[in-house]
């Protein structure tokens, strides 16, 4: 799943450092270059990894601005390809080896071990150059002027791997997930930090610090979402975006609900699929004391919907489904297939992040006001009405 995907799964990154003002395009095409992907498919190298064109995998070349860079948007893609060789595969060809080699010396009940390893490497070189290697790709588009970037995948490993390999293909440059508690301090004014900072359990600024001792905000947020949902749902823009503030909205959480709790022999997770009712297995969950580790969420805008599955300790989203529908743009007539899909996928993904970061608003202007505590006994007695 990628960029052009109806349907994705993407974190998103602010990142930090300053751009240079002048001759960015010669900057950030050295940049990518400097760790292009390089095909190992005529070699017989394990793995192989860098940066590549979204519209050619295969052919990369960052050499013309069409390559990468669209609008506000630059695009390209991390590919790593890797050859495997099964196990057992692998055993037989090495016991294969060993047994002619002992043909040849008969006075040996065994190999000695470095000749073994020799053998063995040998062996494994002669498998990897008959095996073609995997690719694996995860597309990313960088907004520079937002200083947003998102990544096009949900994996831990994916993430880590791009948190890594950025920093060192661009100079000055990091990358910082954007974490519940990062995007409600985006989302409010300088009053509003300061009571969500009055809440702040972590002991540190460091991101891991503020994820792990934070928990309670994304747990919170899709409680209060969910309860919120039974009472209609509807909500309004309230952020900047694709859609004028004040327009209205459903959303709701439904399909899939997990949560997780401790006991002493270790987490404990409930999952709940499938439409809902009243919760009343989720409801009996929380009652348990388990919280809402992730959730699928709905959102409607007149006969636009979006869903997805939001995990509450991180806030990546999941199977992130947007309206099949166009969005006619000005001289589209003038851009390629490719060009309209991509702006098209961009537009409509844009809209739903309004509208999810319209949700965590209202959240957090009811969590940081007076009315919050009112809010907590509702909360309850539906809770123990369960």
């Amino acid at each position: 799943m990628g960029v052009y995907s109806n349907t994705v799964s993407f974190a998103q990154y602010r990142i930090q450092g300053e751009l240079p003002g002048e001759e960015r395009f010669d900057w950030l095409a050295a940049a990518l270059s400097g760790r292009i992907f390089r095909s190992i498919e005529q070699s017989a190298e394990e793995q192989a990894e860098g940066w590549t064109c979204t519209d050619r995998p295969d052919d990369p070349a960052f050499a013309a601005a069409a390559d990468f860079w669209r609008d506000r948007y630059l695009f390209f893609t991390y590919r790593r390809d890797q050859r495997r060789i099964p196990s057992a595969l692998l055993k037989s060809h090495l016991g294969r080896a060993e047994g002619e080699e002992l043909a040849k010396r008969p006075e040996l009940k065994r190999l000695p071990k470095q000749k073994r390893e020799e053998l063995a490497e040998r062996v494994k070189l002669g498998l990897l150059s008959r095996t073609l290697p995997t690719p694996a790709t995860v597309d990313l588009v960088w907004q520079q002027d937002e200083g947003l970037l998102t990544l096009f995948s949900s994996s831990a490993k994916a993430m880590e791997r791009f948190e890594e390999l950025f920093p060192k293909s661009f100079e000055n440059l990091r990358p910082q997930l954007i974490y519940p508690y990062a995007r409600a301090l985006s989302l409010l004014d300088e009053a509003g930090r300061e009571r969500l900072a009055a809440l702040n359990q972590a002991a540190s600024e460091a991101a891991l610090d503020e994820i792990r001792s934070n928990g309670w905000l994304g747990a919170e947020f899709l409680l209060w979402l969910l309860q919120g949902g039974l009472e209609g749902g509807s909500f309004r823009v309230m952020v900047p975006g694709r859609y004028e503030q004040g327009t209205a909205f459903a959303a709701w959480i439904d399909d899939r609900i997990q949560l997780q709790g401790a006991s002493e022999a270790g987490p404990q997770k409930v999952a709940v699929s499938g439409s809902q009712d009243s919760y009343l297995e989720a409801r009996s969950a929380l009652k348990s004391g388990k919280s809402i580790s992730n959730a699928a969420i709905h959102l409607e805008m007149g006969e636009l919907e979006w869903r997805f599955v939001l995990n509450a300790e991180l806030f990546t989203f999941g199977s992130f489904k947007c309206p099949p529908v166009r969005i006619e743009r000005e001289g589209a007539e003038e851009l390629s297939e490719r060009e309209s899909a991509f702006f098209e996928r961009m537009y409509l993904l844009e809209a739903g992040l309004q509208l999810f970061d319209s949700l965590l608003a209202a959240y957090l202007q009811e969590r940081l006001g007076d009315a919050w505590e009112e809010r907590l006994l509702t909360i309850r007695d539906w809770l123990e009405a369960a």
